[in-house]
């Protein structure tokens, strides 16, 4: 990975997602009045020290979990693995999950300890990709600097799934979206 080209990559992505939170109202969650202000989300610089390549660890018994969601829904999801990593000398584990069997990619919710503070109280959400997000060897890529708000981070209009407790991570991840603050217009 060329640490220049990938930074690149990842201002370009979130170029795109502000222009689109921008300017396309009918697709956007950002509230209608608020978006006179928007001049842009608010994200942690690129930093690679939060981009893994990691092997998944499938679970062989993929057990249905039920997600509450923020509008007190709940919907089913596949446990499908664990990625294992380490933030600073701390090891950390994340489980990876699926709507359906046959999905290619695989949805990631967490909480760290930037949660409520720096970043939307409730969690982020990292979509992966077998296309885009996984090596010619076979390993995933796990970027925290793609973690993204949930749509309801920016009206209460939305319902998200909630993070289950097996994903609150005990770190600090300072990458990806930070809290959105619609008086600040990011």
């Amino acid at each position: 990975m060329e640490i220049l080209k990938w930074k690149a990559e990842i201002e370009k992505q979130r170029k795109i997602k502000d222009r689109f939170f921008r300017d396309r109202y009918e697709g956007s969650p950002i509230p209608r009045e608020y978006l006179a202000k928007f001049r842009g989300l608010d994200y942690f610089p690129p930093d690679p020290a939060y981009r893994f390549e990691l092997e998944l660890h499938e679970h062989k018994e993929k057990k249905v979990i039920r997600m509450a969601y923020t509008r007190g829904q709940e919907q089913a999801f596949l446990r499908w693995g664990e990625f294992r990593f380490n933030v600073g000398d701390k090891e950390q584990a994340i489980q990876a999950y699926k709507k359906e069997p046959g999905e290619d990619g695989l949805f990631i919710l967490f909480r760290d300890a930037t949660s409520g503070q720096e970043t939307y109280g409730a969690g982020r959400y990292l979509d992966l990709d077998s296309d885009t997000d996984k090596t010619a060897q076979g390993r995933w890529i796990l970027d925290f600097n793609k973690a993204y708000n949930p749509w309801c981070a920016y009206d209460e209009i939305y319902t998200c799934p909630l993070v289950p407790p097996e994903n609150r991570l005990g770190v600090a991840i300072r990458a990806g979206e930070k809290d959105y603050s619609p008086k600040l217009g990011h």
